[in-house]
């Protein structure tokens, strides 16, 4: 799990790829204040998949600052592949993840070979209960994503986790990502993806409700919809195997 040097920052992958395979590789792309480690092992060592994992700037172990805007996500993201030198990559993203993901496939076309879109949606905006107020009481935001990020079957343990984790996250890092999903928007522009995608909502999502899957499908060009009954915003946690299930047949069948 090295290290990689890009033409803008360090960043901290997990690579999952099989020596010698002719498959090309799924980036799993993390989602606001999270890292690589929200990635389940259902996902991260799917055959079909050959895997790369990375943490954003200013995540996990990757070194900061974290960026305010999505572009410049997907800006390191595609500086990511150069360094590895990877044409094209499967972008699997999550949440503020799935944002990234769209941007690359708007502004970086030809090195988006597919997008899997989880928990995510065209616009991301922001409840100010979590913008106005991440930088003053850390904790209440904690408790609040804790009840949103997961549905009411979601054991105790998760909610303790997700407080434990966003206390742990720098406050400007939440700030920085939430900040650069509400500027996020590309609703207009969706009609200029031709990248075929795979869109995965949770009908108990608090926090980009099943509609905007909906709305995903129905307006990329190319696109194949995939509803998880009773799953929240962590659906990937909350039921691995159905997700993963989803993502290995769409690869196979692309």
């Amino acid at each position: 799990m090295p290290f990689i040097p890009t033409t803008r920052t360090s960043l901290f992958i997990a690579d999952h790829r099989k020596p010698g395979s002719a498959r090309t590789p799924t980036l799993l792309i993390h989602g606001a204040g999270d890292s690589r480690l929200i990635w389940p092992g259902q996902l991260r060592r799917l055959p079909e998949a050959d895997a790369i994992v990375l943490d954003l700037p200013g995540h996990g172990k990757s070194p900061g600052p974290a960026r305010d805007r999505v572009e410049h996500y997907a800006a390191d993201v595609i500086a990511l592949l150069d360094a590895l030198r990877i044409d094209r990559a499967v972008l699997c993203g999550h949440s503020m993840g799935g944002a990234i993901a769209q941007q690359i496939a708007l502004d970086y076309s030809d090195r988006a070979a597919g997008l899997i879109l989880i928990a995510t949606g065209a616009k991301l905006a922001v409840s100010p209960l979590i913008l106005d107020r991440v930088r003053d009481d850390q904790e209440a935001v904690a408790r609040l994503l804790a009840d949103w990020l997961w549905t009411d079957a979601a054991p105790p343990e998760r909610r303790a986790h997700t407080i434990q984790s966003v206390m742990t996250t720098p406050a400007a890092v939440i700030y920085a990502d939430y900040l650069a999903c509400n500027r996020f928007d590309v609703r207009a522009r969706l009609g200029e993806i031709s990248a075929r995608a795979l869109v995965i909502g949770g009908t108990e999502d608090r926090m980009t409700p099943f509609k905007f899957s909906e709305v995903l499908a129905a307006q990329l060009p190319h696109a194949d919809l995939i509803r998880v009954e009773g799953a929240g915003h962590m659906l990937m946690l909350e039921q691995p195997d159905t997700v993963a299930a989803a993502v290995a047949d769409w690869l196979r069948r692309g």
